[in-house]
Order: structure tokens, then sequence, then C-alpha cells
């Protein structure tokens, strides 16, 4: 569903449900398996009927990982196309999602994914999830609070509105305001530009930091803010979602290794899920994820664990 001139007196309608989340927070109905069982999902469902268990993989898992039979993945779903919910307005849905399935199967394991916010996220794997699939980007800072095994690269873009009627200048965004998510690598950028802003003396940047994706697409085109901060693939399906309403300016930044998250110490999980994704890249399951939702662009064909970052 394409937001259009009409976009603010639409935000709460119902037309909406295609992109946006049905809550920020583990809590209550905002955890749905990836079972396919919607019957408003059949366009974005992912098959993984042909992928078999492999025993070797699955045997190098912890007991504390397969004990109740479930992969449960926490993910920030409204961070369209990694995770956000379909049109039904409880099923997740995203290449993040379909990577979990597929995982799932290659470890003989059921499917869960539990929606959370993105700064919640590294903090509860081990804990409330086994594993965290939420486009998180590696730093130097999350790569202490876990393991991580790599299985994506995205660069960071700035949206403005279409034309960029407020002239965004990207060499210099000192008394703009810039929109970006909570707990993302871009929010602390964003921060980082903000306080040299205050440091040299020039205007106050202004930012504006949300739990939600959508809320952040919301603000660019509606005005609030002037430009958003997101990862690539995000920016871009933003773009396609709002009608083209909005458009990118630079060059994309940063590329940099996105990672499954892995309880800190639990080099067995790592070491399984590293091989999985492997079995699943050399088998052709991974680039058929790629493929499905246009991001071959940020494709790898070997999955790293605890990468080195300069971040």
């Amino acid at each position: 569903m394409l937001y259009k001139k009409a976009f603010a007196a639409l935000i709460t309608a119902a037309t909406l449900t295609s992109f946006a989340a049905c809550g920020t927070t583990d809590e209550g109905d905002t955890s749905a398996s990836s079972d396919g069982s919607s019957t408003t999902s059949k366009l974005q469902e992912f098959d993984v009927s042909d992928i078999k268990k492999n025993e070797k993989i699955a045997a190098m898992l912890p007991d504390s990982i397969t004990k109740d039979g479930i992969l449960l993945n926490g993910a920030d779903t409204t961070y369209a196309p990694d995770a956000f919910i379909d049109a039904d307005g409880k099923t997740p849905v995203g290449y993040d999602v379909d990577l979990t399935k597929a995982l799932a199967a290659v470890f003989g394991l059921k499917p869960k994914v539990v929606t959370s916010t993105l700064d919640s996220i590294i903090p509860s794997v081990g804990t409330k999830y086994d594993l965290g699939i939420s486009a998180l980007t590696v730093s130097k800072e999350r790569s202490e609070a876990v393991e991580f095994v790599t299985y994506f690269q995205a660069g960071m873009t700035y949206a403005v509105q279409k034309g960029n009627p407020k002239k965004v200048d990207l060499n210099n965004l000192c008394g703009v305001k810039v929109a970006v998510q909570t707990g993302s690598t871009e929010e602390v950028a964003i921060n980082d530009l903000a306080k040299k802003c205050e440091t040299d003396g020039k205007a106050k940047m202004e930012v504006l930091s949300y739990d939600q994706q959508t809320d952040i697409t919301t603000a660019v085109v509606t005005g609030k803010a002037a430009v958003f901060y997101a990862d690539t693939p995000v920016t871009n399906y933003a773009i396609k979602q709002t009608g083209d309403e909005l458009e990118t300016i630079g060059k994309d930044v940063d590329v940099t290794p996105q990672a499954i998250a892995v309880k800190k110490g639990d080099m067995q999980t790592a070491k399984a899920v590293q091989a999985a994704l492997q079995e699943l890249m050399d088998d052709g399951v991974y680039d058929r994820i790629m493929k499905k939702w246009g991001i071959e662009s940020g494709a790898i064909d070997k999955p790293v664990i605890n990468p080195e970052t300069k971040n």
C-alpha cells in the first residue's frame, strides 16, 4: 500500500498495515510464528519445504537452543524489508524472517519471530531470544555484548522529500532536523555530528529518534524532519512504499557487515549458525531470499564469526 499526498491523514488508517508493525515491544500479540498460516501473506511466504534438516549441523547446537524445538528470533518488525508486519496485521515477513525460517529448517526446528524494539534485542539474546536477526550492523560496542555471524552487508543512506525542497546539504547538517531509529548505528553517527555542530558553534542539529522506521519515514514525508538516515535496503524500500515521494541524496556510506547476534561466549551456537548459513549459501537458498527482496547487491558468500570493525 503506497503513501500518497494525503499521507498525513492516513497515518492511522488500516491501509498502512502492509508497512506498519503491530507494536514496539515483545509483549502480548506482537509475537507471531513464521509458519505461513495467514492467508493474506501468501505473496510474502518463503517456502522452506525443500530445505532438509542437516543432522551434523543441528547436532552442533547446544541443548539450550534445541530443547523446546523452536528457534526463537528477536526482531524489529518495523524495518522493511528486513522485517515487518504483513497486511494481516500479525505475520512477520521480510528477508530476516525468511532467513530465520531457512536456518530453522536446517536445524530441524520451528521458527518463531518475536517483535522487539531494536535497542532491546542485543540485551535479550541468550535470555528471551535464541538469536537476534534484525539488520544488526556490526560495531565494536555491540561486539562486546554478543557474538556475531555475518550474513549481509549494507551501507547507510540519506533520504529527503522528492526534489529536496528543504535544500538539505549533507556537507552541513547543522541546523537541520534529522530522523533516525533509536538504538541504530545511524543514531550514533548523527548524534556525533550533532555534538560537532555544537562544539563548532554552529546551528543546533535536531535529532528526532523514533522506535519505528515507519515513523521515521512519516516524519520526512510530512515535513516534520528534513532528512532521515537508515540502512540502504531500508531506505530504498521506504521510497517504493511512499510512491516515490522520497529520494536518496548523496552516496552510500560506511558499507559494513550485518550479522546475526548470538549470546556472548556461546561459540557453539555461533559456529552452528555459521555452518547453517554456509549451507544455505552453497545450496542457493540464500540467493533466493536475496533475489526475492531485491537486495542481491548486499549478498555475501562466506559468513564470518566476529569480523573486525573500525567503529
